[in-house]
């Protein structure tokens, strides 16, 4: 049916020839009720008809495509390397039996999704399975959204069969507005429908079609709106029909993904997809150890510097230096390679000062710049995010993070290696560091540990630089917390607290406290003078008192508090001149010291 329209089309043209040439004289005539002048240009229903498959290409995104040249320069696994991963997953696309037609592969940024990814596309294109390719990209404007993701895989689908081809044309054809409607709407007016039509026709073997559909860089859509509508179009559409594609997505694990393949409470693609946490699954140390090895050798025989053409650099040393620093994450090797091989310099100088160079070192060069522009885009975005839900309360990102990060370090006092029980200390509920950090995933995680009765989960960075990143003012820019304003706002929080009681959850909150406020002091790290104040007036240290007075283990938390105490009423009396106050804190102090002078302190 589809081929005789086709040539009922191709053939008005003909016809329209030979009936205006029997008329060579002709001036006036009628057609119908229609009086038709010589001198007017008569149109054939085809000059006007529109053209499908033009306003599809008009569009699409073609900077997405694998092996678009605006993506010349696009990594790629070298040789080698991941040759596991990329294993499984080609295996996965060429299984038609396997049970899931959806794999989500999730991993780190910088884990080498993209490069992998890449890696996947040339290679099934190579063997004649790549259906389609997107690639995803914050920041062009053609591929940062879902206006033109749907358009862009019924064009390369459409490529691969004439049938389809026309069939897709045709479907614009009759709703040339399909373009502004849903993605859902899109994909089934645009994709499924004609894919279905013809394999019902006769016209295209479902089994011989190219059925490998890949799109890399989901979190790099902009909107968890659109993230999730993607995900959802692609069950609806893709998964809960009977076609024979097999997709593969990649991308950080930020919340959209990650809440549709949790297993608790269960994610709608929980059960569909067959999920490869890249991070987790594979330990890239290897295959960063041989890349760096490879790239450095060939950089330095390249080099006019001779060190370099030396057999013996790099080093082992430098080269084990730099693949502990890389913590597992393909993006800083890669970004060492790229600074090192600046043809201006010496590589042997340039690989020297990624070695030694120290944020305090007083270098104006940058070479971690590219991994830093990463990390203050990952963690704008996810202040902007944090920050604009009003249930937050106004609360600082950066500085619940900052503080987060520095007790993980094991840089606060008394530290507290449950980050449920850190959340208590520093003001935020039960809980919260999952909202604080749930668009930061790509960059840390939690570890839990089963054998606690309770909740146990320890923050822990897949990146060993990022946590170097947020010490570094120079790195952090404008992103940068210092220690001292974290540890008054830790030292605030504590004093907070301690006006709230009934917060308490027993004595192990109240020993945490009295160390990190013990602690503190050593440190010198005083708290803001309306804070000391208020607490003084709010009757803070006898709340300290009621406590203490049924403390099972009084002579530790006396102890503890003793140095801090001390430099209160110091403070009070001699910088804020409250000699009231400071008198009410002395009383106090004198009747702990007296109490507890049995036990030997004095």
């Amino acid at each position: 049916m589809g081929s005789s329209a086709a040539a009922s089309r191709r053939s008005t043209p003909i016809e329209h020839t030979a009936t205006t040439s029997i008329l060579p004289n002709a001036k006036d005539f009628r057609v119908d009720s229609m009086h038709i002048h010589s001198f007017q240009h008569v149109h054939n229903a085809l000059d006007n008809r529109i053209d499908g498959w033009k306003m599809l290409l008009k569009n699409v995104a073609s900077n997405a495509l694998h092996d678009s040249s605006a993506r010349f320069d696009a990594p790629k696994c070298d040789e080698d390397t991941r040759v596991e991963v990329t294993k499984e997953l080609m295996d996965w696309i060429q299984d038609h039996e396997a049970p899931q037609r959806l794999l989500c592969m999730t991993g780190a940024a910088g884990a080498g999704k993209s490069a992998i990814q890449q890696t996947i596309a040339e290679e099934c294109s190579n063997s004649n399975t790549l259906g389609s390719a997107f690639f995803f990209s914050a920041g062009d404007p053609t591929r940062n959204d879902l206006t033109y993701i749907v358009p862009t895989i019924a064009c390369q689908l459409g490529l691969h069969h004439f049938a389809l081809r026309d069939t897709i044309a045709k479907a614009v054809e009759k709703n040339p507005l399909i373009f502004k409607k849903k993605i859902k709407v899109q994909m089934e007016t645009l994709v499924v429908a004609p894919f279905k039509r013809v394999c019902a026709s006769g016209e295209l073997d479902r089994s011989t079609v190219p059925h490998a559909i890949l799109i890399d860089g989901l979190d790099e859509c902009a909107g968890e709106e659109n993230q999730v509508e993607l995900l959802s179009m692609i069950k609806h559409c893709l998964l809960d029909n009977d076609l024979p594609f097999r997709i593969f997505i990649a991308s950080r694990p930020e919340w959209a993904i990650r809440s549709a393949l949790c297993s608790e409470p269960e994610g709608y693609l929980y059960q569909l997809a067959y999920h490869v946490p890249l991070s987790d699954k594979y330990d890239a140390t290897a295959d960063i150890r041989r890349y760096l090895w490879r790239k450095l050798q060939d950089i330095g025989r390249r080099s006019h510097d001779r060190r370099g053409q030396s057999r013996l650099w790099p080093t082992k040393e430098d080269v084990e230096k730099l693949v502990a620093a890389a913590s597992g994450q393909f993006v800083y090797a890669a970004t060492v390679v790229k600074y090192v091989s600046e043809r201006r310099s010496s590589p042997v100088d340039r690989l020297r000062t990624i070695i030694d160079w120290t944020p305090e070192g007083g270098q104006q060069t940058r070479p971690l710049e590219l991994l830093d522009i990463l990390y203050r885009k990952i963690l704008s975005t996810a202040k902007e995010l944090y920050e604009a839900v009003d249930t937050n309360r106004g609360r600082d990102f950066l500085l619940l993070v900052r503080a987060h990060q520095m007790n993980s370090d094991c840089r606060i006092t008394g530290v507290i290696r449950s980050a449920h029980n850190y959340d208590e200390v520093i003001g935020l509920g039960d809980g919260d560091h999952q909202v604080l950090f749930s668009d930061l995933h790509s960059l840390v995680f939690f570890r839990q540990d089963p054998t606690y009765t309770t909740v146990w989960e320890e923050l822990r960075f897949y990146h060993r630089s990022f946590s170097e990143f947020l010490n570094s003012e120079f790195r952090a820019q404008r992103l940068f917390v210092s220690e001292a304003r974290v540890r008054q706002y830790v030292v605030e929080s504590c004093l907070q607290k301690l006006l709230q009681q009934e917060d308490f959850s027993g004595d192990w909150s109240f020993n945490r406290i009295v160390d990190i406020l013990h602690g503190f002091s050593n440190q010198n790290i005083y708290v803001d003078d309306l804070r000391l104040i208020d607490f003084t007036r709010n009757n803070g240290w006898g709340g300290i008192d009621e406590r203490l007075s049924s403390h099972m283990d009084r002579f530790k938390v006396w102890s503890g508090l003793a140095r801090f105490t001390f430099h209160a009423i110091q403070r009070l009396k001699d910088e804020l001149h409250e000699d009231e106050l400071s008198d009410i804190v002395k009383s106090y102090f004198d009747k702990w010291k007296e109490k507890y002078e049995k036990y030997g302190f004095a």
